[in-house]
């Protein structure tokens, strides 16, 4: 009995050891979460903010506002190429199926692959690649608190 208990506590250590390598690793590939942690996990949540809350960040901060307004125009071309993915790949497999759940299937499927073909033109196509979005949006974000919170 000495042996099994033995043994049980090598496979635990073994299991432990490759869980914690794992979120370890995971979590070094995650890190940009912690940019929003402070945002998500308050006790009391933001409120929610309009188009001319936006508008009023971007004219009033001349770094972080144009990249903010084309980080939300490229997301207009992930909801183009949503829509467009989705009533096409609808329509072929309803042609050729004839079958409701087929055709919805694919109505979902296409909206996330249009939604991520969409995107990625829109990275391009505005140069994304060039500016720091998070960084627009997370002071976005600073802003928006100590605005909510000079109301208070």
């Amino acid at each position: 009995m000495g042996e099994s208990s033995e043994s049980q506590q090598q496979q635990q250590s073994f299991f432990k050891k490759h869980w914690e390598g794992f979120t370890e690793f995971w979590g070094e590939r995650f890190s940009f979460l912690e940019n929003y942690s402070k945002f998500l996990r308050r006790d009391k949540p933001l409120p929610t903010w309009s188009d001319s809350d936006v508008q009023e960040f971007i004219a009033s901060d001349p770094l972080h506002g144009p990249a903010l307004r084309t980080a939300r125009e490229a997301a207009n071309f992930g909801v183009t190429g949503s829509v467009i993915g989705a009533v096409s790949t609808a329509g072929v497999a309803w042609k050729y199926s004839r079958s409701l759940h087929g055709a919805g299937l694919s109505f979902l499927a296409g909206g996330v692959f249009g939604w991520t073909f969409g995107h990625e033109i829109g990275n391009h196509w505005l140069q994304l690649y060039r500016l720091d979005t998070m960084a627009a949006q997370v002071k976005f974000m600073e802003w928006w608190q100590k605005k909510c919170g000079e109301r208070s």
